[in-house]
């Protein structure tokens, strides 16, 4: 049996809080370093998750010898200095979602990756999901007749802080990168790369997506229908329309417990409530990826990733939203 994969993860934050239970729960993984700009926060996150040991500075942590994969658990906007960072250190890296600010940075983060020989990939944990993974199939499938479109959303609404992480363009604050990537995720691995975006929305005070609605739109006619919103609150639904029938994801687009399938006369309630936090799969990936030497993932292509980081900044675009890191 192989030894367990060490990790290391770069921020102490809220999404590390609450991913860590599914990497210390793996057989295959065990939590060795933290790190975070205040060493009394990383240390106080160590002892909360057992973690051996605890740093002050990032670099800290990608130069240790003892750990073998390094989680990017920080902001938006740090994802692609700190991805960098680890990968020039010689770490295969997890980058929390949204991969990077934008399709640029996203594009240097794999170029490092590619020539240092290293494992990359967002840490996507949707399409891990087995009730995403079966709609997706079954839509390929022909089950529900020839697809017509995908209609996605992910709201949630947050009390407004101009220097809280989804309001402050510092912090690659906004609706799209935090919530829509994910009904975006599920158009594109239904329909694939859309013909056209149109995108309408409101914008926050500090300049930030505070709601995104993204029409995209195919040659062939199909299309698809995406919103996601800080302010709102919503069902968070996602639904693949077909000629015979659709699919439905139940409870949250991104981790659902429920799919339905409804064809002509006949309805179908698949349940699949995933135990834990649903990390666990994605945390398996990147043990068997590293297992076997394999520089991505099949499930994540890095492909996909930059392709999905360029189609939200055309809706960033036409919205308005600029980042002060792309401003330089």
């Amino acid at each position: 049996m192989s030894p367990a994969l060490r990790w290391g993860i770069l921020g102490a934050g809220a999404i590390a809080a609450t991913v860590t239970p599914d990497i210390t729960g793996s057989p295959g993984s065990t939590l060795t370093a933290v790190a975070a700009r205040d060493l009394g926060r990383a240390q106080g996150f160590a002892a909360a998750h057992g973690a051996t040991r605890a740093y002050g500075s990032y670099q800290e942590l990608v130069d240790d010898p003892e750990v073998d994969v390094v989680y990017i658990a920080t902001t938006h906007a740090q994802h692609h200095e700190h991805a960098l960072l680890a990968l020039e250190a010689g770490k295969p890296v997890l980058v929390e979602k949204a991969f990077a600010l934008n399709a640029a940075q996203g594009d240097e983060i794999v170029a490092a990756a590619r020539r240092a020989q290293l494992f990359c990939m967002e840490a996507m944990w949707m399409r891990f999901n087995p009730l995403v993974r079966h709609a997706v199939e079954l839509a390929h499938s022909g089950a529900i007749g020839d697809i017509v479109g995908v209609q996605g959303d992910l709201s949630r609404r947050f009390d407004y802080d101009p220097a809280g992480r989804l309001f402050d363009p510092a912090a690659g604050g906004g609706a799209l990168l935090d919530l829509g990537v994910y009904p975006v995720t599920l158009a594109w691995l239904v329909l694939g790369r859309p013909d056209s975006i149109a995108a309408t929305g409101s914008l926050a005070p500090t300049g930030v997506d505070a709601t995104a609605a993204l029409q995209w739109g195919y040659r062939d006619g199909r299309f698809a229908q995406l919103h996601s919103s800080a302010i709102a609150a919503s069902p968070h639904t996602g639904l693949i329309i077909g000629t015979d029938g659709w699919l439905r994801l139940e409870s949250r687009i991104h981790c659902p417990t429920a799919l339905t399938v409804h064809t002509a006369g006949a309805e179908q309630v698949i349940a699949d409530p995933h135990p834990g936090s649903g990390y666990d799969l994605e945390i398996a990936e990147v043990e068997r990826c590293l297992g076997a030497g394999e520089l991505q993932s099949p499930v994540v292509p890095l492909e996909d990733t930059l392709a999905i980081l360029a189609t939200i900044d055309e809706a960033r675009r036409q919205l308005g939203v600029r980042y002060p890191a792309e401003e330089a």
